[in-house]
């Protein structure tokens, strides 16, 4: 008989099926043994009353493969209103040993580090299950709005001569015997890629070699990035942007509402204009990083509350950063060359986004790359883009699994990410 899926199970009632799945919960009730199956699309209840099949169930340990067939009724306390009762139990594969952790409950009572270390079976629980739902339409949203605007998809190295942002935040990696490093993102080819396509968009893993240890960094992360041609300022990039979380949300609300209610979080709302404001007028505003050219992870805080009471919207684009806080191929203000048309979005306490124009003018980069004493030729590849032309352009780079951990208010980024690569961990 062919395989039911969960979902499907309430559209034969009264007829034979076979479902097949991993045996999530077990429970007696008198002389009645309840099963609850889970596969991709959900769970789904199996009922027996015969003691041999009742004996099996209840000595198959959680997590067991099974295949049961039997006729579907209607059972308004299940899940999906139906369940199968039970004519034949095939065991496909059992459990060997007690599980690490228990996930058969709407929370997890292990700690983070237990589930992380023990990921191929805390990924299976419906919490994490709900997380990387979401996840996975964050990622389908951004490939789909943006091909809808005249995106082109790329795929950039991942090893790489030179350091994108500069710094000495950068893995390097013995390349043949010489050094090369893990790209901290796809910035140098999404620019060079302008002049090809105009707008090009990436999703793929970024590396940066930050010694941090906080509930929001990882030493790798996927990056949503884009780049598009012939804009008028970083405004532009904030527009499209601004669109994208407003296609997002009502994509969210679609298809993923039983995932923000098992993860007790709320779909956020994002205005058609998300407010934007200076730096310097958000220093002002919270009393916190006057003068520096950067906020600290507490000046971001508050200055999401700030514009939650003043805007009454969890979003925020803080714009014009310090030259000295921003990549050599940012865009100075020609009003304020001290400053940049660089932006920030901050969403929920947390930056999720950075972005800006881009310098577009080959002699603009040679004098920026002399005033900060860097070797031109390092970067030789991407300058000959330039020397042949490029319109201005700008774009921007968001962290996934930040953003998917504010969507959820998860308190540690870590919870966003599928295996988790940070300064102690590298498995599994």
């Amino acid at each position: 008989m062919p395989r039911t899926l969960s979902s499907e199970v309430a559209e034969h009632i009264g007829e034979p099926v076979t479902v097949k799945g991993w045996l999530h919960n077990v429970r007696s009730l008198g002389g009645v043994v309840f099963a609850l199956v889970r596969d991709r699309t959900g769970l789904m209840q199996a009922v027996t009353e015969d003691a041999a099949d009742a004996d099996l169930l209840r000595g198959l340990g959680s997590e067991s493969v099974v295949s049961i067939s039997g006729r579907v009724a209607q059972e308004p306390r299940a899940p999906g209103g139906v369940e199968v009762r039970i004519e034949r139990i095939e065991v496909i594969a059992c459990v060997e040993k007690a599980l690490p952790l228990q996930i058969n409950k709407a929370l997890i009572s292990a700690g983070l580090e237990t589930q992380l270390n023990h990921r191929a079976v805390s990924l299976r629980s419906p919490r994490a299950r709900a997380i990387f739902r979401v996840q996975h339409e964050v990622t389908l949203s951004f490939s789909e709005f943006l091909a809808g605007q005249g995106f082109t998809c790329i795929h950039t190295p991942k090893l790489v001569s030179a350091a994108a942002e500069g710094g000495a935040d950068v893995f390097e990696v013995d390349y043949f015997g010489r050094p090369v490093y893990l790209a901290q993102s796809p910035q140098l080819y999404k620019q060079m890629l302008v002049g090809v396509y105009e707008r090009v968009f990436e999703i793929a893993p970024a590396y940066r070699a930050e010694k941090h240890d906080t509930a929001r960094h990882t030493n790798e992360f996927t990056s949503l990035d884009l780049e598009l041609g012939f804009i008028e300022s970083h405004e532009d990039v904030m527009e499209v942007e601004n669109a994208w979380l407003c296609y997002l949300a009502t994509r969210l609300r679609e298809r993923c509402e039983e995932e923000f209610e098992v993860l007790g979080a709320r779909i956020p709302e994002v205005p058609e204009r998300i407010p934007r404001a200076r730096l310097s007028e958000v220093q002002a505003a919270i009393g916190r990083c006057g003068g520096e050219p950067d906020l600290d992870p507490e000046g971001e805080r508050l200055a999401s509350a700030w514009a939650h009471d003043r805007f009454g919207c969890e979003w925020l684009f803080v714009t014009h950063y310090g030259v000295e806080k921003r990549p050599f191929y940012t865009m100075p203000d020609p009003e304020a060359p001290h400053l940049t048309r660089s932006f920030d979005l901050l969403f929920r306490g947390w930056e999720t986004t950075t972005g800006g124009q881009r310098l577009h003018r080959i002699e603009d980069y040679r004098a920026k790359l002399r005033a900060i004493g860097s070797d031109s030729e390092s970067y030789d590849f991407y300058l000959a883009a330039f020397e042949y032309g490029l319109p201005p352009h700008g774009g921007l780079g968001a962290g996934l699994e930040r953003l998917t951990a504010r969507l959820l208010d998860l308190r540690n980024v870590r919870e966003a990410n599928l295996f988790a690569r940070d300064r102690t961990r590298v498995s599994p």
